[in-house]
């Protein structure tokens, strides 16, 4: 008897494989359990630590203000968290959610350990199926989190209907790079680099080789524009940064 072959539409990947919808979750799970409690260190070696400008660059160009409601999803360890919050000052509140239970607390821990406990709140939470009412937000921010989401199309709509309006939903991600001979040097480092070094530092070169992938399969820089619009967002505009690596989508609730 032969075998029946799976819907496509009852599958999506997971890097360059093909999984079953339910199963992504569950897998992504996996990956960023395993490499919470280096998350930050790997972040760094990674990237030579320019992660952390684009970070800090997405944080000042958010146009969050104090007073602000803020919703940090896919938080992690909390970088994002961390500069937000001098931006809502004692009026405002920040709400780190994330749907890994083992990133939530390391990034409890770590804002804890530096004293971040005013205006502070955690969640874990699914992007796709936020616990949230209508309008609760002023803005809500993703950082390299949401080409891990299964469904990213429910994700945006959610973050939408969470907004107030006149709110704005700010993605900062890996995208398509430009520049030929830049591309070719970011692929040497993702496939070549990137897993060895997650093998040195986290024990796990696995994991690091779903994450060079899944950035390969996030939709690029047009693609996720339209995306927000069809989700309900306005006015969205996309900036590059280091020549495509990374970009910034924002979008309004109008």
């Amino acid at each position: 008897m032969s075998e029946t072959n799976p819907n496509p539409a009852d599958t999506t990947h997971f890097g360059y494989r093909d999984v079953p919808v339910a199963e992504k979750e569950k897998l992504v799970g996996k990956v960023f359990t395993s490499v919470a409690s280096k998350y930050d260190l790997m972040n760094d070696a990674m990237s030579f630590g320019v992660h952390r400008l684009w970070k800090r660059w997405f944080a000042v160009t958010s146009g969050v203000r104090a007073g602000d409601a803020v919703l940090d999803l896919a938080g992690g360890t909390g970088d994002i968290a961390a500069l937000l919050l001098p931006m809502v000052g004692a009026s405002g509140r920040v709400v780190l959610g994330d749907i890994n239970a083992a990133m939530l607390r390391e990034g409890r821990d770590r804002l804890l350990n530096e004293g971040r406990v005013r205006g502070l709140a955690y969640a874990q939470v699914n992007a796709q199926a936020l616990p949230f009412p209508d309008a609760s937000f002023d803005a809500v921010t993703i950082a390299f989190g949401l080409r891990n989401v299964t469904d990213k199309d429910a994700a945006l709509r959610e973050m939408q209907r969470v907004l107030r309006v006149g709110g704005r939903a700010l993605i900062l991600e890996f995208s398509a790079v430009r520049d030929p001979l830049l591309k070719k040097l970011y692929d040497f480092h993702s496939f070549q680099v990137l897993p060895r070094l997650g093998s040195l530092i986290a024990g796990d070169a696995e994991s690091y080789q779903y994450l060079a992938e899944s950035i390969r399969k996030h939709p690029d820089q047009a693609t996720l524009k339209t995306m927000m619009e069809a989700a309900g967002f306005a006015r969205v505009d996309v900036r590059n940064l280091t020549g495509g690596i990374v970009a910034i989508h924002r979008g309004y609730k109008i």
